[in-house]
């Protein structure tokens, strides 16, 4: 059974930085698209970014120069830094994988049958 354990969420103030982390077997780090979502108290869920197997990363306009994600192979993990927070950032918070044909195309996940169980960011005014 494929784990990932996401880890870094928290309350901060608007304007602030957190950054999470979600670890996952190597061989899917290595090789699968990854990918952060979010859901928001009373939204679907959306995605924010992704990062295929070579490193090209897709963001959702809202989080455009604001948020950056990576993978870190040696250490087994997937990382989103976020920067410059606002209130509408504040969600729960969710890693993902699969073998996606299109990773360059942000999609509300459900391509992607690997998840994490979530991490709240809530994000204060």
């Amino acid at each position: 059974e494929v784990q990932l354990v996401e880890s870094g969420g928290g309350s901060v103030q608007s304007g602030g930085s957190l950054r999470l982390s979600c670890a996952a077997p190597a061989y899917i780090v290595r090789g699968y698209c990854m990918g952060w979502f979010r859901r928001a108290p009373g939204k679907p869920r959306e995605g924010v970014a992704n990062i295929n197997s070579d490193g090209i990363t897709t963001y959702a306009d809202p989080v455009k120069g604001r948020f950056t994600i990576s993978k870190d192979i040696d250490k087994n993990s997937l990382y989103l830094q976020m920067d410059s927070l606002k209130p509408e950032d504040t969600a729960v918070y969710y890693c993902a994988a699969d073998r996606v044909p299109r990773c360059g195309i942000l999609t509300a996940g459900y391509e992607f049958n690997y998840w994490g169980t979530g991490t709240q960011v809530t994000v204060s005014s």
